[in-house]
């Protein structure tokens, strides 16, 4: 499992917030006054080594972007916590019994059992 060190998270973070946008070492560490500047390159090679990172040349920079997305790193970890137990559906069944009636409605309607808002109730 990929689990982050809390200034991977930060940095992570950082990158995931401008999803559209490439950042160089120099501007993700701005976000970071208290960490050197090597710290965070440090950190962003260890993120593109566990595959949530990607980096491209600029010149002699480097410029770095998230290869996915929060809700997709959030969704990796469900699922590897999932196949790491040897009863994932008792997982589930305390899942389940935990969401918020919100997120009951939303994960019918993903699982089709629940019309959307724009279909009314049947």
């Amino acid at each position: 499992m990929v689990r982050l060190g809390e200034l991977e998270q930060q940095v992570i973070g950082v990158l995931w917030a401008s999803p559209d946008t490439e950042m160089t070492v120099r501007e993700v560490a701005a976000h970071f006054p208290d960490h050197a500047y090597t710290t965070v390159l440090t950190v962003l090679d260890r993120l593109e080594h566990k595959g949530l990172v990607g980096r491209d040349r600029a010149g002699r920079a480097h410029r770095y972007s998230a290869s996915g997305t929060r809700e997709a790193y959030a969704a990796t970890l469900m699922r590897e916590a999932l196949a790491a137990t040897p009863n994932p559906s008792a997982v589930l069944v305390h899942f389940a019994e935990n969401v918020t009636e919100d997120e009951a409605v939303l994960l019918r309607q993903i699982l089709g059992e629940e019309p959307t808002a724009n279909e009314g109730r049947r």
